[in-house]
């Protein structure tokens, strides 16, 4: 069930709300939770039923390990196995169903075998309730958890806002919400508020990012068909993807965390203009916000963070960054985008480290000024925008094919009526023939902005 389907709109929303809220008013606070449980499992089956009893093993194997973890005293040996034991359990999880036809056909590719296995349906949100409730055991291992509930628990990591694709929560942050008294009555401020957030992100959705989907989705299938892109289109292409995913990811963040305010309950804000970052690391402290804080609180720290020395630091931002790009999918190219952007984290340290040897020489007032901070917009925009290729890609050559395009490698295309309104451009050494199909909407915006201009 998506959150732009009439289904979802106009009866799963409304029947969800009003049950909270009458049963709520009654007095009835754990009928309550457990209606929205009952709700988010159904908005969870909706796609697939069988695999409820997949979340639903989850949720009683992990609240179970959570409790023995905080009952164990912390001096108790038997944490650390229950940990470790907890620990397998949901990465072997999550590893068959999601890694297991990547791994055999990796395994294929280089021994020459030819290992088939059955194929695997992907159940939904696996990775994000998966690795929520991983944390939680973390948590619980260092005595940061209470005693919490059953149906509380079960909510923390079914909440229909934020079950498919985030926010990523942590239980100190919304379970204890949960239990406040003034949501037994619908909350005019909430409610205007949440609307309004869900409406913004219902307007990305469906107005901007599946609008511009069809050119990128023209311009990677041409691309995988090894047709060559030129100049314009291949940018043209990453362009439209780079913008139909922050519409798209961004959008969904924005309808779960309005419908999650209906209901009273504050979920952490995901996105804060990401591609307005001054450079990489500042990007991945507003894109996905709370992937990143896990990445960081339960991957990169554990590892020794920057504790261990510049190489080591490096080390660690590389095996964070390859393993956060595992986790959005099973495949090479995925890897490929998480090393780049470890590489790039590791340049911007390296860059960062130059500065503050200037700084420390007087050489640098320059950094300071807007012209700095402009070309370090730039430079990080074209950096993300590069890195999504891979991430749009098929595959690895598909994505050597859009950048061999973008590189300007295919020659540049004009569209014919563009060139006509360009001054002087019969002068340029261009080739001018056809642009990509279906691109009236973005030749008329051109031509419109070309008449403004001159």
């Amino acid at each position: 069930m998506l959150f732009n389907s009439v289904t979802f709109l106009f009866l799963f929303f409304p029947i969800t709300m009003l049950g909270f809220f009458e049963i709520r008013k009654a007095g009835g606070y754990k009928l309550s939770i457990a209606w929205l449980v009952a709700a988010s499992l159904f908005f969870y089956g909706y796609w697939n039923p069988p695999y409820l009893l997949l979340i639903l093993g989850s949720v009683v194997f992990n609240y179970s390990l959570g409790s023995g973890l905080t009952r164990l005293a912390l001096s108790s040996k038997k944490r650390r196995y229950l940990l470790v034991f907890g620990l397998f359990c949901n990465l072997a999880a999550i590893g068959y169903f999601k890694y297991a036809g990547f791994l055999v056909s990796t395994i294929n590719s280089l021994l020459d075998t030819e290992w088939v296995l059955d194929e695997i349906v992907l159940p939904l949100a696996i990775s994000f309730f998966t690795f929520q409730q991983i944390a939680y055991l973390v948590d619980a291992y260092k005595g940061k958890t209470h005693t919490y509930s059953f149906w509380d628990y079960a909510l923390f990591v079914t909440f229909f806002p934020q079950l498919i694709a985030g926010p990523i929560v942590q239980h100190e942050d919304v379970i204890p919400q949960f239990a406040n008294k003034s949501a037994s009555f619908l909350n005019a401020n909430d409610a205007a508020l949440g609307i309004t957030i869900f409406s913004m992100g219902l307007f990305k959705k469906v107005v901007f990012a599946d609008r511009i989907a069809g050119y990128a989705t023209l311009a990677f299938a041409n691309a995988g068909q090894d047709i060559p892109l030129t100049f314009l289109e291949a940018w043209a292409g990453a362009l439209a993807y780079t913008l139909q995913l922050y519409f798209d990811f961004s959008g969904y963040s924005d309808m779960a965390i309005g419908a999650a305010r209906v209901f009273g309950i504050r979920l952490p804000l995901n996105f804060n203009s990401p591609y307005k970052a001054v450079d990489i690391a500042d990007f991945w402290r507003r894109w996905h916000i709370t992937l990143s804080n896990f990445l960081r609180d339960y991957l990169y720290i554990p590892l020794g963070g920057n504790r261990k020395g510049e190489f080591q630091r490096g080390v660690n931002l590389m095996i964070t960054m390859l393993l956060g790009g595992l986790w959005h999918g099973a495949g090479w190219v995925f890897v490929f985008w998480g090393g780049l952007h470890g590489l790039y984290l590791v340049i911007n340290r390296q860059w960062h480290a130059f500065c503050k040897f200037l700084r420390q020489r007087r050489r640098a007032s320059w950094l300071s000024s807007w012209f700095a901070r402009m070309i370090g917009r730039c430079i990080t925009f074209v950096a993300v925008v590069i890195g999504w290729v891979f991430f749009r890609a098929e595959s690895i050559p598909t994505a050597v094919s859009v950048l061999s395009g973008m590189a300007g490698f295919n020659g540049i295309s004009i569209d014919r009526a563009l060139a006509e309104a360009l001054p002087g451009v019969g002068a340029l050494n261009v080739q001018v023939n056809g642009f990509l199909p279906n691109m009236d909407v973005c030749r008329e915006m051109c031509l419109f902005l070309l008449r403004r201009c001159w």
